[in-house]
């Protein structure tokens, strides 16, 4: 069941609103529609992404090796060179 909610748009917003919605052949309402649930999809996806990155970070804390970042990329670019390189040494973090 849809529920009603009013917004007060500024009238620069509302003009905008209703010139994007003519060019796609959509209501406003319609393009409103669709924009408020690209946001709440791109906010909950941000959400999602954090939280993993949290987790994995107490993984690493709890458990895991690390490696820096630069001894990595030092040792890639010595491979892609054809020169000799060791595996950079797991600290932990």
């Amino acid at each position: 069941m849809a529920a009603t909610t009013t917004l007060k748009l500024p009238e620069e917003l509302k003009a905008r609103i209703a010139s994007a919605a003519q060019a796609s052949g959509k209501t406003s309402h319609a393009l409103m529609i669709d924009a408020l649930s690209t946001q709440m999809t791109l906010f909950e996806r941000r959400q999602d992404f954090i939280a993993s990155a949290m987790k994995a970070e107490q993984e690493v804390a709890d458990c895991g090796l690390v490696y820096e970042a630069d001894e990595v990329f030092d040792y890639l670019q010595r491979k892609l060179d054809g020169k000799k390189a060791r595996w950079p040494k797991a600290r932990k973090l």
